[in-house]
């Protein structure tokens, strides 16, 4: 009984060090709206991706404002590279699996030449067989929209939101995005739904 409840002090403390460390590791870095905060409107220019959507590559629109009321996992991306890729792949199959409940994503590029850009983004789309994530380039490139307050120094910033309403935000530095943190991500988007 007492080795029992000494396991038990050990387990709470270990779990109460993961969720203080998590805490922290979220703490370091504060990029995009956060959790009860709303989205704004702000214009985009789409470039690739998500044929589906009804919205023509090279047509400048609200994206947030056409997605209305669904769930949405809405990324900000400066780099496009393999961590982006298999964060884009996983969520694909989320999208894929939760269709019926409409959860939806879209990708904006940001960075200091929207041209340069949309050429990338779109190299990266067609590269990576991307289809039902679109990838946009949004009309303030160089950090996103500010009404938005994308952080200069994320490389990434994902929000996960609902009715315009955000329910989770992560934001990473380059080279911080690795497989536990797509995973985070990935359950965040899954939460939309629930």
């Amino acid at each position: 009984m007492v080795f029992a409840e000494k396991v038990r002090g050990v387990l709470a403390a270990l779990v109460a060090i993961a969720v203080m460390a998590a805490g922290v590791a979220s703490a370091d870095l504060t990029s995009g709206p956060q959790p009860g905060e709303s989205v704004g409107a702000f214009t985009v220019t789409k470039v690739a991706g998500n044929a589906n959507d009804g919205v023509a590559e090279g047509k400048s629109l609200c994206y947030r404002c056409k997605m209305g009321n669904r769930p949405v996992v809405m990324i900000f991306a400066r780099t496009a590279d393999q961590s982006l890729a298999k964060l884009i792949d996983e969520l694909e199959e989320e999208l894929k699996e939760h269709e019926s409940d409409k959860l939806t994503g879209f990708v904006n590029m940001i960075g200091s030449d929207a041209e340069s850009l949309k050429v990338a983004a779109a190299k990266f789309v067609k590269d990576n067989g991307i289809q039902r994530v679109a990838f946009v380039v949004p009309e303030d490139a160089q950090n996103g929209p500010d009404n938005l307050k994308i952080a200069p120094e994320a490389d990434l910033t994902v929000v996960c939101y609902k009715g315009g309403k955000v329910m989770a935000s992560h934001a990473f530095k380059k080279g911080e995005l690795n497989g536990d943190k797509i995973g985070a991500v990935v359950e965040a988007s899954c939460s939309l739904v629930e």
